[in-house]
């Protein structure tokens, strides 16, 4: 069994540790890396099997020169060029002398083995786009490390996603099944793979197990497959609900990725299985299903399983009783808080976990407009926390603390010092949190600071100006002051609280019904609405502008400045 994994300077990894066991499942978004380590582990297999061909297991000198591998060679590591297994493509880099100095990928294992410990670590450093070179890492005595039995001996598999299943099948050697394994051309080899099972020792016992699981999963009779010498072909049938009886073909997707699951254990026991996606093509009970069979073979069959998924059922499987890693940020293994990254994957994507690494601070507010007229009042009073506003990692959360809580917290899955910032309009209650500050508005929202009449005489002074010229600003003024007057005479009306008071809606309450009447009033159309409210603020008198919002102003600047980006 592998117990350890770390990978240096491949693909997205600078340096990262992965802690394993008998069964380990990978969870996170796409383009998070969960496929990237699968591969390095592969990696790591082809330059033990390389190695061992061309050099055998003897004492390995200081300065042994590398194996080669050739790119085609890596079926499980599929790249266009040999460079792609870099982080960055970058296969070397400058010393201090001006002279190129090699970048190297290093993959190293520990494993267990009869109750003993081992260690192999390989090297990989670039030759040119066809190959790359390969040789036991150097240890800190100068010697090269030696290559243990355990890790000869260790098979490792890879297999990709079922992706469609082909009309017809050659059969196939081993060698071709393996390659064609590797390249993920899974579409062609189910049958063979089964034929595989049905001959190979104790395949009758194993084939039955195999029928058995389908017929529960989906309520199918699988036939044995069948080689017709013939034609060269494999062919394979099975009895659906209603006895008909079908070509394997015919099967749903999800049918022929649990058939190709249990066929690939089945054929390869005592293996450490990587498996990318085994949950592809199924519906969220299968899912659940599956995971438990595919835990009852790898123990059936003393394999271990190392399985990437972004599932949510399949984390909620995993999170109680198997490793889990995260692969939210720098990957990492979680134990007891499977609930919240569950949340966390469910509500997040990976976009937002990069814009947390890069900015290193979020803000959370209650909607765009927010957003906007504190920016507008940052320019205005040209606070400091307008660099900050210019362009900054914004959440929208509609007033809801609890909304803000879960991501916030599902995005320190991926960067533990992210610090935050939530303002929200006024609430009952402040919600308290250890690492995000939250506020809120002493008035019911932020719109609640533009209503003053100065302020909105000033808008339409300044309107009329712009359309009309200065002869229709008393105009504008007359009609702004009559909409003003009906609206706030409307609302006492209703019983509804004073405008220029801290406890009205002020943006659906006023300032919209005020808007529509003085447009209304000049036959135009609404050429403002609430989306539009921050252009009010240089309208506002700075006498008017009421001190609580520098104070929120300050707290934006002060979370901004905690923040701690990545550097790149």
């Amino acid at each position: 069994m592998i117990t350890k994994l770390i990978i240096r300077n491949f693909k997205l990894f600078d340096h990262v540790e992965l802690e394993l066991s008998q069964r380990v499942v990978l969870i996170g978004p796409n383009n998070a890396g969960k496929t990237s380590a699968l591969q390095a582990l592969a990696l790591w297999n082809n330059g033990v099997r390389r190695w061992i061909e061309k050099r055998g297991t003897e004492h390995i000198p200081k300065e042994r020169a590398g194996v080669t591998l050739n790119r085609r060679d890596l079926v499980t590591v599929p790249v266009p060029t040999a460079n792609q297994l870099w982080r960055g493509l970058r296969t070397q880099e400058s010393s201090r002398g001006g002279d190129n100095r090699k970048i190297f990928i290093e993959i190293t294992v520990e494993g267990i083995h009869a109750g003993q410990r081992w260690v192999s670590g390989f090297e990989f450093y670039y030759a040119n786009e066809e190959s790359l070179y390969c040789r036991p890492l150097r240890q800190p005595d100068g010697n090269r490390m030696e290559v243990p039995t355990q890790a000869v001996q260790q098979p490792v598999s890879y297999l990709a996603p079922m992706s469609g299943l082909a009309p017809t099948e050659l059969r196939l050697d081993i060698g071709a099944i393996n390659v064609l394994l590797g390249e993920g051309r899974t579409a062609e080899l189910l049958r063979n793979l089964c034929y595989q099972v049905l001959i190979s020792e104790s395949g009758e016992e194993k084939w039955h197990n195999i029928t058995q699981v389908m017929k529960s999963l989906f309520g199918i009779v699988l036939e044995p497959p069948r080689y017709i010498s013939e034609r060269g072909e494999i062919i394979m049938s099975y009895r659906n609900r209603e006895k008909t009886l079908l070509d394997i073909s015919t099967g749903g997707r999800g049918q022929q990725q649990t058939l190709l699951l249990l066929a690939y254990l089945a054929a390869n026991p005592n293996t450490v299985m990587l498996l990318d996606e085994p949950d592809a093509h199924l519906e969220i009970l299968r899912q659940r299903q599956i995971y438990q069979v595919l835990t009852d073979t790898a123990a059936r069959t003393g394999s271990q399983i190392i399985a990437a998924s972004h599932s949510e059922v399949i984390l909620n499987e995993a999170a109680d009783r198997d490793v889990v890693i995260a692969f939210v940020g720098q990957p990492h293994r979680i134990d007891d808080r499977g609930s919240q990254v569950l949340k966390a994957l469910k509500e997040i994507g990976f976009e937002q976990y990069y814009q947390a690494e890069e900015t290193g601070w979020v803000l959370y507010l209650d909607g765009s407009t927010d957003l906007a007229m504190l920016r507008a009042f940052a320019d205005r009073l040209q606070h400091p926390a307008r660099a900050a506003l210019d362009r900054p990692f914004v959440h929208y959360v509609a007033n809801q603390p609890s909304q803000a809580r879960n991501h916030f917290r599902g995005l320190r899955e991926a960067k533990p010092d992210l610090a935050g910032v939530a303002i929200y309009d006024r609430l009952p209650q402040l919600p308290s949190e250890p690492d995000l500050t939250h506020s809120m508005w002493r008035r019911r929202e932020l719109e609640n600071y533009l209503c003053q009449r100065e302020t909105l005489l000033r808008f339409a002074r300044a309107q009329a100006g712009e359309q009309l010229g200065d002869l229709f600003k008393r105009v504008w003024e007359t009609e702004m002051t009559r909409a003003m007057d009906e609206v706030e005479s409307a609302l006492a009306v209703l019983e509804k609280p004073s405008p220029w008071g801290a406890d009205i809606k002020a943006s659906d309450e006023f300032l919209d019904p005020v808007f529509r009447k003085f447009y209304t009033s000049l036959d135009l159309a609404p050429l403002i609405r609430k989306t539009d409210f921050h252009i009010l603020v240089p309208c506002v008198p700075h006498s008017a502008i009421d001190p609580e919002v520098t104070e929120k102003l300050d707290l934006i600047a002060e979370v901004a400045e905690r923040a701690r980006p990545r550097r790149t």
